[in-house]
């Protein structure tokens, strides 16, 4: 239920502008999914979201900002990166796999076909081995060193 609810969160913000909890509890509402503001208080920290100035200067919750800020929202994320023929494997810290992959989706890596994210799990669906092997090592390029 939780990963669905989130899911869902992040697809209404890409949506629509949205500037409450409230209006968001609505929306989700409207979708079949009720939930407290306390569960959308922790949805929202889960999937990192942030309160942003639109072009209108209404605020509206956003991913971070994918161009800029998705290399430090990924090194935090994620734990390794392995690869098997042409599917790329990423282990996130748990929670964080939903919100990261949304952001590797914005970034329209070449070679990608799709992605498929659990809780804690990324799966990037690419053309080629090669593809793989070359998504792999950019994404390692991206982690923080960990002792």
């Amino acid at each position: 239920m939780k990963n669905r609810r989130q899911e869902i969160i992040l697809e209404l913000i890409a949506e629509q502008p949205i500037g409450t909890q409230e209006l968001l509890i609505e929306l989700l509402a409207e979708r079949g999914i009720k939930t407290t503001q306390a569960t959308l208080s922790r949805d929202i920290q889960q999937l990192m979201l942030i309160k942003q100035r639109d072009e209108n200067g209404d605020f509206r919750y956003v991913l971070p900002a994918v161009a800029v800020e998705e290399k430090s929202l990924f090194a935090e994320a994620v734990l390794s990166v392995d690869y098997a023929m042409n599917v790329v494997v990423l282990k996130c810290r748990a929670g964080m796999a939903q919100g990261t992959c949304v952001a590797i989706d914005a970034a329209n890596h070449q070679g990608i076909v799709g992605t498929l994210a659990g809780d804690d799990t990324i799966f990037v669906l690419v053309r080629t081995e090669a593809d793989a092997k070359k998504l792999s090592k950019k994404f390692r390029s991206e982690l923080i060193p960990r002792r």
